[in-house]
């Protein structure tokens, strides 16, 4: 194990999501929502156009914190706010969701882990934390 401090920052994710992407989620999860693959029933909504799965946004931040520390199975607990939608375009290039995230306290074998996602210029994600053994 890394000795790990305060103020650690953990090493950037980005996370490429296509209109493939989603709907291969939307398959995996069992969530077939139109608005996950369907420009013309997501705009009649009134949003912005395809969406991606908010648990595939959280899903995906987790991998920033279990890449760091290496083992899965020490997240203690993972915890988000949605704050925007992951607007997919219909294009081979899709969108990166960008992830980072550092190290806010450190206790009894316990690291906190402050995680930010972004998608452009705006976060997706808020007050996102992860707690992971680390001793």
């Amino acid at each position: 194990m890394p000795d790990i401090a305060i103020g650690d920052a953990l090493p950037e994710l980005r996370i490429n999501v296509t209109r493939s992407t989603v709907v291969r989620y939307s398959g995996a999860s069992t969530d077939f929502n139109e608005i996950h693959f369907s420009e013309r029933h997501a705009l009649a909504l009134g949003l912005p156009g395809v969406l991606a799965h908010g648990m595939f946004t959280m899903g995906a931040g987790l991998r920033i914190v279990t890449d760091w520390i290496g083992d899965p199975a020490r997240v203690l607990s993972y915890q988000v706010r949605f704050t925007r939608p992951v607007v997919v375009p219909d294009t081979d290039e899709g969108t990166d969701i960008v992830y980072t995230a550092s190290v806010t306290d450190l206790a009894d074998g316990v690291a906190k882990v402050a995680i930010t996602a972004t998608c452009g210029d705006e976060a997706v994600l808020g007050a996102a934390r992860a707690e992971v053994r680390v001793d």
